[in-house]
Order: structure tokens, then C-alpha cells, then sequence
């Protein structure tokens, strides 16, 4: 059975930093594409970074692109999301995924789910 959990998240001002883990265990980690998804108050669940399970290839939406990092490392089974420049628009539930195959950004195509880690930006 495949766990992820994540961590690291809590508040802080505008401007700020965070970096979020995702530990995963079960599976083979290597074999995964992994996502960070948020979910603000009042919205859908939306994608914000991806890294590819082979090349390591990185997505992000131009909402969070240059301030937001996806990286993993296989050795330690888990992905990090290191956020700089936090915006009060960053506050939300961020949620980390995977799935065996290609990266994606829409969430219903996910097998895995973390339990989710509270952010919150304050201006």
C-alpha cells in the first residue's frame, strides 16, 4: 500500500519561504511522476508543480514559476516543494500525489494522495 506524507508547512508573512516534504512509502518511489497540488478556501484543487519519475523533468504554471522548486530524491523516497516569494494567494492546503506513468496536472488521475499541509501567507 502506497503512504505519502507531507510536511513542513505553517504560516508566514508575505515574501516568505517554505519547504514542504512528501514522504512516500510502498511502491517504488523511482517508478512515480510526482505532483504538489493546493486547494485554496472556496476552490478547486489546482496543480502547481510536477516532476517527471525518469527524467526529472519539472512543470509549473505561470502562477508559481519562478518561485516554486519541485525536486526528489529517490534515495530518501520523497519530493520537496521549496516556495519563496509567498503571496497571500499561496494560502491553501497543498497536497502531494502520485502516480505510476507520465505527469500530469489534473488531480483526478492521481492513485495517491498525501493528507494535505496547511499554508498560510499573511500580508
Amino acid at each position: 500500500q502506497v503512504q505519502l506524507v507531507e510536511s513542513g508547512g505553517g504560516s508566514v508573512r508575505a515574501g516568505g519561504s517554505l519547504r514542504l516534504s512528501c514522504a512516500v512509502s510502498g511502491g517504488t518511489f523511482s517508478s512515480y511522476s510526482v505532483a504538489w497540488f493546493r486547494q485554496g478556501p472556496g476552490k478547486e484543487r489546482e496543480f502547481v508543480a510536477g516532476i517527471w519519475r525518469s527524467s526529472g523533468d519539472t512543470y509549473y504554471p505561470d502562477s508559481v514559476k519562478g518561485r516554486f522548486t519541485i525536486s526528489r530524491d529517490n534515495a530518501e523516497n520523497t519530493a520537496y516543494l521549496q516556495m519563496n516569494s509567498l503571496k497571500p494567494d499561496d494560502t491553501a492546503v497543498y497536497y502531494c500525489a502520485v502516480r505510476e506513468g507520465v505527469l500530469l496536472a489534473a488531480p483526478n488521475l492521481y492513485n495517491y494522495w498525501g493528507q494535505g499541509t496547511q499554508v498560510t501567507v499573511s500580508s
